[in-house]
């Protein structure tokens, strides 16, 4: 599944300091290989260059 730019989405990466927070995709970057990378905006800062693997939708919140 691919994503776009003001995507929901939960990280799902161990080595990072966001593992399980849901964020905001602000930027798609295509890699030389064709695939995509991603930057993800949380509430207390960014990770850059996530792939397509480490996230999933974020489950809407009803209370939004």
């Amino acid at each position: 599944m691919s994503f776009e730019e003001d995507d929901q989405v939960e990280l799902h990466d161990a080595h990072s300091e966001f593992d399980g927070e849901r964020g905001t995709v602000t930027q798609v970057m295509e890699t030389m290989f064709g695939d995509a990378t991603y930057t993800v905006s949380f509430d207390e800062g960014q990770e850059s260059g996530v792939s397509e693997d480490a996230l999933e939708p974020a489950e809407s919140d009803a209370d939004e």
